[in-house]
């Protein structure tokens, strides 16, 4: 049946994906959540062991979708979506790390962005409207969603970024695209950045102009999101039985909540490692049972996840019977009990993030970027809990690539990496951005002169 989408403050009524994924918030600022979760079975995941990525991913997507759009324009979308490799990289034993760095960004964002990207195009499209994308980025959002929806006709799409927190080759990504691209710098962090965003949503000064967010607030990122998860289970994979522990590297927690729905699809997950760096207020939160925000976000190397207020857990929370207002106070308290079977939480600092880079480069001549870091770090932690691991499957996710992190790889290997071709001619583009103070009545009054 249909899946319809209700909003986590319970204020808004339900909807169906389309609207979900145009709207981004619900009216009531809540984040849209599936009131039904398809179910796959084993023989139907089975047979995604000999697809290929595109193909798997339009086989969860049309379970996830229904009828929302055709078979036939699914599989044309996914297949221009996911054009690039999916490495699974053996460590050893049976360790492995996802790298998911190789899409034109460079960044996990891609698999999402460029998804939703098509997705939101194909209905706007269809029912010849003009849309304003307004996002929020703590990095590796904004160059994934400037690309995807890089020259897509009607639609617009704005990006906040904090000034002092992004690489030089994240901003150089959003800002060198031009036409329909907007970026602006804001003075603040980025969870300012995402307030003045969720702020915009709210407004209804600006109730006339059709709005919708690429950020992990928007259903639309987090079903793309899935299917990784789907992809490598059935590639690694002893049999049907064989349960997987995953290593998510965590900031915004769109990409853990993105597993809970494959896993809720009936993906055998053993457990979910949510790696984060100091900013620790989820792994405090299944310790204490307590929920504070960190305000300011702590400025990590592993910038993306510079998050004190993770937007996601919301969701997360109303999935464990809980209720979470947008400012994280918690009205309801979710099952507590059942997230910390489900999940175990780490917090990795910079000092032991550097060490590890450092360790698996010497060890495996391999390397890992700082969120990949934290996520192998995080591994090893919940691996040294128990003897009872050994042939246990485990998945460690690698979230961009070690060269978009040039100036940190060099201060801790010695030496600096190659770009990917996708941006080798990035530092000969020319940078296009706006500077802005963390001000939403200025933000306002460049969306209505955008929108002239």
């Amino acid at each position: 049946m249909m899946t319809k989408y209700y909003s986590t403050n319970l204020k808004a009524p339900s909807v169906d994906f389309r609207e979900a994924l145009l709207k981004g918030l619900a009216p009531d600022g809540g984040l849209y959540m599936p009131l039904h979760i398809p179910k796959l079975t084993v023989k139907e995941m089975e047979k995604f062991s000999s697809l290929e990525y595109h193909e798997i991913a339009c086989e969860v997507l049309k379970s996830l979708l229904f009828d929302e759009i055709s078979s036939k324009d699914l599989e044309a979308i996914c297949r221009d979506a996911y054009n690039f490799v999916v490495p699974l990289e053996k460590v050893n034993d049976r360790k492995y790390i996802l790298r998911l760095d190789q899409g034109p960004t460079a960044s996990f964002k891609d698999f999402a962005a460029r998804m939703m990207a098509r997705l939101m195009h194909y209905f706007i499209s269809r029912d010849k409207t003009r849309f304003t994308i307004l996002t929020a980025t703590s990095g590796d959002t904004g160059s994934a969603v400037a690309s995807a929806f890089h020259g897509l006709e009607n639609i617009n799409v704005i990006i906040l970024f904090p000034a002092k927190e992004v690489s030089d080759i994240q901003r150089k990504q959003m800002t060198t695209l031009h036409d329909n691209v907007k970026v602006i710098s804001i003075d603040g962090k980025f969870d300012d950045c995402q307030r003045l965003v969720k702020m915009a949503f709210n407004d209804q000064a600006l109730s006339d102009i059709p709005l919708s967010s690429a950020n992990s607030i928007n259903i639309g990122r987090l079903l793309p999101q899935s299917v990784y998860y789907f992809y490598a289970w059935v590639k690694l994979k002893n049999d049907n039985d064989d349960k997987v522990i995953f290593s998510v590297p965590s900031g915004n927690f769109g990409n853990l909540m993105g597993g809970i729905i494959a896993r809720e699809m009936g993906l055998p997950v053993r457990k979910f490692i949510i790696s984060t760096n100091s900013n620790n207020e989820v792994p405090e939160l299944l310790r204490t049972g307590f929920y504070k925000a960190i305000s300011p976000s702590i400025n990590c190397i592993s910038s993306a996840m510079n998050v004190g207020h993770p937007s996601n857990l919301a969701r997360i929370v109303a999935y464990y019977g809980g209720l979470m207002d947008e400012a994280g106070a918690i009205l309801k308290n979710p099952d507590l009990k059942r997230m910390r079977n489900d999940f175990y939480g780490v917090s990795v600092s910079d000092e032991e993030t550097r060490s590890t880079i450092s360790e698996f480069f010497k060890n495996k001549k391999l390397i890992l970027e700082p969120h990949g870091a934290v996520a192998w770090e995080g591994m090893k932690y919940y691996e040294n809990l128990s003897d009872n691991n050994k042939n246990q499957l485990f998945v460690s996710l690698e979230t961009a690539h070690p060269a978009k992190f040039n100036e940190e790889i060099k201060s801790i290997l010695g030496f600096s990496l190659p770009f990917p071709e996708s941006f080798r001619d990035i530092d000969s583009k020319k940078e296009e951005f706006m500077e802005m103070e963390n001000n939403y009545e200025e933000l306002r009054s460049y969306i209505r002169t955008l929108n002239k």
